[in-house]
């Protein structure tokens, strides 16, 4: 599904003779990601002499953001909410798949070129692979409408999810999305008057918790998963997650976003230099920011 891109990937004969900056772009959600220490800790393990930082753009700053990652010379960037589709307009260059799903959360930089990728959609692959789950002829609800949602619709779509419902507040982007998928799109307060069969369900929301959103807290107590296989929260680090407890309560297979993050951290790091790194470098990683 995505292919590596030898034209923007680092020769790995200058690792050790000029440091490398990496980073990742977001709002002041940024200074919250495990990205930073997991990075940094595998570039550590295998020799590469680099930093990765993260970065707080204003949300009118983002062109001058991309051009800093030119003029700086960073040599790759993550990027995540709320940018993942604002930053679009300003690649050089979009792969295949990051254009399909219409998100970017990962940026490669060749001289004065950037070319954006979606990282997001193969790991949110390899985690349900990771852990045998085959969305294959199965109905899924996607909650939310932006890149991670999309990101997740791709996958969903590929694997062959016999139907997929999108729900969220956007009646517009929700529907766009839906649309993609060839889905059912519902409002977010219509969730609880639809019976739906779901096997799966994924929050690509940025809310997990009451404290963020009593409303979807209230929703995902109420709502009937009956025949719910698996939950898939792609946020992590909340204290008390509802959905978390929502699968407790009923016997469903709960995963979070650190699952997602190991393989898309291992996919961005491949595109950069082209180094193939074991999965479990970056789990224990994780495992020590934890």
């Amino acid at each position: 599904m995505q292919g590596k891109s030898h034209d923007f990937t680092l020769q790995q004969s200058s690792y050790g003779k000029e440091h490398l900056v990496f980073c990742i772009l977001s709002d002041e959600r940024v200074f919250s990601s495990k990205s930073p220490a997991v990075f940094s800790q595998v570039m550590k393990q295998v020799g590469i002499n680099g930093s990765y930082v993260p970065f707080m753009v204003e949300p009118n700053k983002i062109g001058e953001a991309m051009s800093s990652l030119r003029t700086l010379h960073i040599a790759g960037a993550n990027v995540t909410v709320p940018y993942k589709e604002t930053i679009i307009p300003f690649m050089d260059s979009v792969s295949e798949s990051a254009t399909i799903i219409g998100a970017v959360n990962t940026i490669a930089r060749n001289k004065d070129k950037l070319k954006g990728y979606n990282t997001n959609a193969i790991g949110l692959m390899d985690a349900l692979e990771e852990i045998q789950f085959d969305p294959a002829g199965k109905t899924a609800l996607i909650l939310g409408a932006g890149g991670a949602a999309k990101a997740s619709e791709f996958v969903l779509k590929w694997l062959k999810a016999d139907k997929i419902f999108i729900a969220g507040r956007n009646e517009a982007r929700v529907r766009q999305v839906a649309v993609r998928a060839s889905g059912e799109f519902l409002m977010i307060d219509e969730l609880l008057d639809h019976d739906i069969p779901v096997d799966i369900l994924i929050n690509a929301t940025t809310v997990s918790s009451r404290e963020e959103s009593p409303e979807y807290a209230d929703i995902a107590e109420k709502l009937k998963l009956p025949n719910c296989e698996l939950i898939f929260d792609l946020n992590y680090g909340r204290k008390e997650n509802f959905w978390q407890e929502k699968a407790r309560k009923n016997g469903i297979m709960f995963r979070d976003g650190l699952l997602t993050l190991i393989h898309q951290a291992k996919n961005s790091l491949s595109l950069w230099t082209g180094l193939e790194i074991e999965t479990d470098a970056f789990r224990k990683a994780l495992e020590d920011a934890v």
